[in-house]
């Protein structure tokens, strides 16, 4: 299938939250988009409707989902997904996302990203669900890797590896959310770099950049991806490496959890785009092109 083009440019953005509406209306700062979770804009009317149509004007959007459950082996909620495409029918975002992981069993909705097994079973429910999503929005959906704090025994297909071997069954792209990358492998005891060097570089679309919180439990460190923080050193140096490996993509911002200032967003997003501004004058991968 031929998907619509993608339209969000490889510069920096922000998470878009009701907190911002005025201010960014009023405002209007030099952002290069803005991104919101799909499920927030599902009613019919209302005063989150006036303000993204609104701000949409202005700024290129990006729709990020949280509660498709591409992992279930239940399959895909036909409502749910009806009601995505009509706030993509609505609002012609640039790019649509969403996440490794299931939230559905048995009927019943757990309100959290549940970590897949890597295991082919899952693989080919994964695969079938995003095909199906894709042939129903008619675009071609990115994908995000998770943050994770536990492992499957019975996992025995490398995160890398899986991520790779979705995007070559369905045509979908990767959100590489640099983040969830580190907070996972350090609690795997993992090598950030060498999961990076194994991520095929044209399959990804999209960057995420957020902040995370350390707790100790059993004597260790433990990543928690809460997105209610600044990004950390270690996060801007693996953004950094990833830039270097793949080039520049759109970089968001995310802060769900204890939300700041516009301001302190803005300078989180300022600080993305300098690194976006040096890897596009720094010899390295080529633009990013499409999967053949």
């Amino acid at each position: 299938m031929q998907w619509a083009q993608e339209t969000i440019p490889a510069s920096a953005g922000i998470g878009l939250k009701a907190q911002h509406y005025q201010d960014i209306l009023a405002e209007k700062p030099a952002i290069g988009w803005v991104e919101v979770h799909t499920e927030n804009y599902m009613g019919e009317g209302g005063a989150a409707h006036y303000y993204l149509g609104k701000i949409r004007e202005d700024y290129p959007l990006s729709l990020h989902g949280v509660g498709l459950s591409l992992g279930s082996a239940d399959g895909l909620d036909q409502d749910h997904l009806d009601r995505i495409k009509q706030v993509m029918d609505r609002y012609d975002p640039g790019l649509i996302s969403e996440h490794v992981s299931f939230s559905t069993i048995n009927g019943q909705y757990f309100n959290d990203l549940l970590p897949l097994p890597y295991t082919e079973e899952a693989l080919k429910i994964l695969c079938e669900n995003i095909m199906r999503c894709q042939d129903h929005l008619g675009r071609r959906l990115l994908v995000e890797n998770p943050s994770t704090y536990l492992e499957y025994n019975e996992s025995h297909i490398p995160e890398y590896e899986f991520l790779n071997e979705t995007v070559a069954r369905t045509g979908c792209g990767l959100l590489l959310d640099i983040n969830n990358i580190y907070v996972s492998c350090s609690n795997h005891g993992r090598e950030c770099h060498e999961y990076l060097r194994q991520i095929r570089p044209e399959a990804v679309a999209e960057y995420h950049l957020a902040g995370h919180t350390e707790k100790v439990w059993r004597n260790r460190v433990l990543r928690i991806d809460d997105h209610g923080a600044n990004v950390s050193r270690e996060v801007w140096e693996l953004y950094e490496k990833t830039l270097e490996l793949m080039g520049p993509r759109p970089t968001l911002i995310e802060w769900d959890t204890n939300v700041p200032s516009l301001l302190t967003l803005l300078q989180e997003a300022e600080r993305a785009e300098h690194f976006l501004g040096a890897a596009k004058h720094s010899p390295g991968p080529a633009p990013l092109g499409r999967l053949k």
